[in-house]
């Protein structure tokens, strides 16, 4: 039986008033605009080949903070893709909007002090090597690796868009 106009407004009214309840910083976690990056919560994470968790496991992480592409949402689950290129589903509770960084690349990458070339080496990072996004520039972003920071070159990290500046 379809909703009347009546209770369609009513819904829509309770719906604003709990936006007003909630606060903008919950509206702001909509997660409505996609693609965009977030990363796994807990070190231990299923990707699922649809979202239910009466689908096929594709794989089982084992790295909390590990940044991935959301691409999609069905109710509470979500489209995500790896640094590796894999697709699947992962449910929401296992996700967070913390901006994290992968480093990539067959070789240590060069964390710089500063953002510019030629300027002094903060420390070496491993391929494989997960920091906190603190900002990003034209050509580098500055990652957080416990108590160490760098300008890391874009090129080296998944996690980042090409363009994206923060």
């Amino acid at each position: 039986m379809p909703m009347s106009p009546y209770r369609h407004g009513v819904a829509a009214i309770l719906f604003a008033a709990a936006m007003l309840v909630i606060g903008p910083s919950r509206a702001a976690d909509s997660d409505e605009h996609f693609p965009r990056f977030a990363s796994f919560k807990s070190g231990e994470t299923y990707m699922r080949e649809g979202p239910s968790k009466e689908t096929r496991v594709k794989w089982i992480y084992h790295r909390k903070g590990l940044p991935v592409e959301v691409l999609a949402k069905y109710d509470v689950w979500r489209r995500v893709r790896d640094s590796d290129g894999e697709i699947g589903w992962v449910h929401v509770a296992m996700l967070s909007g913390d901006r994290m960084a992968l480093v990539v690349g067959p070789d240590n990458a060069v964390a710089r002090q500063e953002e510019r070339y030629g300027t002094p080496v903060a420390a070496e990072v491993q391929p494989g090597a997960i920091g906190e996004l603190k900002s990003c520039g034209r050509l580098a972003c500055k990652i957080a690796f416990g108590d160490v920071e760098g300008w890391i070159d874009r090129s080296r990290l998944y996690g980042v868009y090409v363009n994206e500046t923060f």
